[in-house]
């Protein structure tokens, strides 16, 4: 049976485009999704508060959270002061965001893309020393909501740049829903052709209804590991119409009845959804978490 590792973004990602949560919920989610059997979590971001307040508790969410010792947690950066915070704060996995797009990047964090992997490659340096990993995540590999298509061999080429740099993982994020599975071919094929052994994780929003199409692709081309978030919370504070994240549930719920294994119980992701929608006070948008599992449990 093939395993597939999915990565839980819904503390981070999916929480940071919502009104902010108090510290006390954020850990009890973090606790409920460290029991589901998640291999990975996303757990929080280390911005400036101006940028994200959503995120400016960190590290007491961090601190006070229970780690399990079956579960590898990271945490996401904007620059080098950040990657510094991360590291204080006990994370050996940390990851950091440039665009593939130049409109986008700057709206982010008010830089061009090409500034920014300058700064990505002292970032890379400096967590090696520390003993961290470095996982480079380039958003609008599918798309930009302000630029329109991105040119596959621009993607291609910002990951032989951090590649060079020592970039120990890339993803691919499709950060407002425009990827389909043509442009899933395109990128990763582009991709894999040059870096034959490079880790991949692909990150879908569900935005048009796309994202288990794009993971279904994914999987044909090779693919193993994806981003979700937990009842589809989530989006892009920096890009209109970001909204949808896909569903851990949903994803789950799919991949359990093709014959793969996720290590992930599905009745105790569910109650997680439960707990995230109560806690931000709306309906989150995923389908299993509404109907619940084709057949009960």
């Amino acid at each position: 049976m093939t395993e597939i590792s999915i990565r839980e973004v819904g503390p981070r990602d999916g929480l940071q485009n919502e009104d902010p949560v108090p510290a006390d919920d954020k850990v009890r989610l973090l606790d409920a999704l460290s029991l589901t059997g998640v291999r990975r979590i996303e757990a929080v971001s280390f911005v400036h508060p101006k940028a994200i307040p959503q995120m400016a508790d960190a590290a007491e969410v961090w601190q006070r959270a229970t780690k399990n010792p079956a579960v590898r947690y990271s945490a996401l950066v904007p620059n080098s002061k950040g990657a510094e915070r991360a590291l204080a704060a006990g994370f050996t996995e940390i990851e950091v965001v440039v665009s593939a797009s130049d409109t986008h990047n700057r709206r982010n964090v008010n830089r061009s893309t090409a500034e920014s992997l300058d700064d990505i490659a002292g970032l890379i340096a400096l967590l090696h020393d520390a003993g961290a990993s470095a996982e480079v995540i380039i958003s609008t590999s599918f798309g930009c909501p302000f630029e329109g298509d991105v040119d596959p061999a621009r993607v291609a080429g910002i990951v032989d740049r951090v590649v060079a740099d020592g970039a120990d993982r890339v993803a691919f994020g499709d950060t407002t829903g425009m990827g389909t599975p043509r442009r899933v071919e395109e990128v990763v094929g582009l991709v894999r052709d040059r870096h034959p052994d490079l880790p991949l994780l692909l990150h879908f929003h569900n935005t048009r209804g796309t994202a288990l199409a794009n993971i279904l692709t994914a999987l044909r081309l090779g693919i193993t590991e994806f981003d979700a978030s937990v009842g589809g919370l989530g989006g892009c504070p920096y890009a209109p119409g970001a909204t949808g994240n896909v569903a851990t549930e949903e994803v789950v719920h799919m991949l359990h009845d093709m014959g793969y294994d996720t290590g992930i119980d599905l009745k105790a992701l569910l109650e997680a959804a439960r707990l995230a929608q109560g806690m931000v006070g709306r309906e989150l948008p995923s389908g299993v978490l509404k109907a619940g599992p084709r057949l009960p449990f």
